[in-house]
């Protein structure tokens, strides 16, 4: 699926940005977010949802947007954060993070959601936006890419758990690995499969 590189309605502005985070239900491990910024005369081919593409093509058209985007960058919210001040909090403050991060900065972001995070950038939020705007389908790559690559490293440092399979959601294997080996020091303390564990322990 090709989609098209979007402007806002009021005109033309020189950059645009989309911008997306993965890992909001997870049980451990951080959200990351990327924002890119497409260059309208390089197109990507094959831009669409994360989730509707194969790890094999995220990681080509991951290749072609580090390659052909005008500039990305990542932002990230770490467990302790999202225990201090919840999973959505988290996410937009991981979504700023990377928008700030961005070498050359937005005239206007649009943001996959309901909600936009507060900053001073001209922004829409986009519900299914990783599968309706450019910009946001190259972010969900990207941020994706790089979390799925955290998840595999982390599973060698925290073995067990099988965060390489399932990436920190609540599958049934995880559940299990969570009640045999109790909460690790990436699992999320404010999300209840966790707080039982953490209960039943102490």
């Amino acid at each position: 699926m090709q989609l098209t590189f979007p402007y806002p309605a009021s005109g033309a502005t020189e950059f645009v940005a989309g911008v997306d985070e993965v890992g909001r239900g997870p049980l451990a491990g951080d959200v990351v977010a990327a924002a890119v910024i497409l260059d309208p005369a390089r197109p990507i081919r094959n831009l669409n949802d994360s989730k509707k593409l194969s790890e094999r093509q995220r990681e080509s058209v991951f290749e072609a947007i580090v390659e052909s985007a005008l500039c990305y960058a990542l932002g990230r919210a770490s467990v302790a954060e999202i225990d201090t001040i919840n999973i959505l909090q988290a996410s937009l403050l991981a979504m700023s993070r990377a928008v700030t991060a961005l070498s050359t900065q937005p005239g206007f972001v649009y943001v996959d959601g309901l909600h936009c995070p507060r900053w001073a950038y001209q922004s829409a939020a986009v519900v299914k936006g990783d599968s309706k705007v450019d910009c946001i389908a190259a972010a969900s790559i990207v941020a994706k890419v790089v979390r799925d690559r955290e998840m595999h490293e982390l599973d060698v440092r925290y073995p067990g758990y099988g965060f390489a399979v399932h990436k920190g959601y609540p599958t049934r294997a995880h559940l299990q690995a969570l009640h045999t080996l109790g909460a690790s020091e990436v699992h999320r303390r404010s999300f209840k499969p966790v707080q039982l564990v953490l209960a039943k322990q102490a």
